[in-house]
């Protein structure tokens, strides 16, 4: 774990000082122009959403795994294997079309790749040593890491996307963290060009998403208990 925080640390660093040195190569100018609005509003949109597969995934792991004794095949893990992995992804790509310029898209998806593949084959490889008999035929029904477009259409979001209200309290700080972040950064921007009744106007568009994505957690949260309670009586 400590490696890998490394790893994610010399990235963010290498991000940090490319943007900081060399901003009008890699950092969108935010012109007025209408296809970069709708851009960043569903940047912030992939964000929130990596946050709560993470979360999902997260909790959903630690309260069924029994310290790893059992091969997690419910909840988000019926959606994809790497769920935790998609979460990121999301949450980068959201990042990556709030502040950067489109072509930086290109570039993210080359380091993810580089990043995670080699974990990910790693882990898989583990993971069917330990779980021998059940583990390969889970890789058959189960995608790696990118979903099936007809489980997401068909199934209800509750069945793959669990969650509870203390597994978001757990992971509340890095959520608005990563938030915040990506708001402020782009904020500054928006400001300085287009002038703050404009900028307004967009803080008015985020906070409707975010409202949106608050009463989704929610319903998943009323969801989830729901089914609890079900399977417990």
């Amino acid at each position: 774990m400590k490696k890998r925080l490394k790893i994610n640390g010399v990235i963010i660093a290498v991000v940090i000082f490319l943007i900081t040195f060399f901003p009008t190569i890699f950092l969108r100018n935010t012109g007025g122009n209408n296809f970069d609005e709708k851009m960043e509003i569903f940047g912030i949109a992939l964000i929130l959403l990596g946050q709560m597969l993470r979360v999902s995934a997260r909790g959903y792991k630690s309260e069924n795994s029994h310290n790893g004794c059992l091969l997690i095949q419910g909840g988000p893990y019926a959606l994809v294997r790497n769920p935790m992995y998609l979460g990121i992804f999301l949450i980068g790509l959201g990042i990556v079309m709030v502040l950067f310029k489109w072509w930086t898209v290109f570039i993210f998806l080359l380091v993810f790749t580089l990043r995670y593949i080699l974990l990910i084959f790693k882990e898989e490889k583990n993971l069917a040593n330990v779980f021998p008999q059940v583990y390969p035929d889970y890789c058959k029904r189960v995608p790696r890491i990118l979903p099936s477009p007809k489980k997401l259409l068909t199934q209800d979001i509750s069945e793959y996307l669990p969650l509870k209200l203390s597994w978001v309290k757990k992971e509340i700080g890095s959520i608005l963290v990563v938030l915040f972040i990506a708001i402020f950064a782009e904020s500054i921007e928006e400001i300085k060009n287009r002038g703050m009744k404009i900028y307004i106007v967009e803080m008015l568009e985020i906070a409707l998403v975010t409202a949106l994505f608050i009463y989704l957690i929610y319903y998943l949260c009323g969801r989830t208990n729901n089914f609890k309670k079900d399977v417990s009586s």
